[in-house]
């Protein structure tokens, strides 16, 4: 077996260790024992976001949004539908900028919806612009290609 991956559990924040070719069998967290993957989004605040994006070895696609803005609600169902397709490759995230500002101003987003794709806790890509799930799929596999 190759060296096991670190995922962060979408509910209780615990990192387990997970190994590659089981990452499709719906593994559960060793804490919480819920699953690790849900195909759908993850709401995070800024310490989660900074645990997901640091502690996770499997890329991470972050959608920087707020409610206020129409194309942000508009993606909402389509990154979600993207979440289904690419998960358990890629963990998704969901960053409200207007209530985790230091996180929208260390990264820079100047427009929402903005999505961020990270591997090693470090931003590889970034896409603004409300995008169909489609556009979202393709784009974070052409950088997981590319990286």
């Amino acid at each position: 077996m190759a060296d096991p991956l670190h995922i962060v559990c979408p509910h209780c924040d615990a990192v387990n260790r997970v190994a590659n070719e089981r990452l499709a069998d719906q593994p559960v967290c060793g804490k919480c024992t819920r699953a690790l993957f849900e195909g759908k989004p993850l709401d995070v605040n800024s310490a989660r976001f900074t645990r997901h994006i640091s502690r996770n070895d499997i890329p991470v696609l972050v959608d920087f949004w707020a409610a206020w803005c129409g194309p942000c609600r508009m993606m909402a169902p389509a990154y979600a539908q993207a979440a289904g397709r690419l998960e358990p490759r890629v963990r998704l995230l969901k960053l409200d900028t207007e209530a985790s500002q230091d996180i929208a101003g260390l990264f820079g987003i100047r427009s929402i919806p903005t999505i961020a794709l990270f591997q090693g806790g470090q931003e590889v890509a970034r896409q603004a612009g409300a995008m169909d799930a489609g556009s979202i799929i393709s784009w974070v596999q052409s950088r997981m290609r590319a990286a």
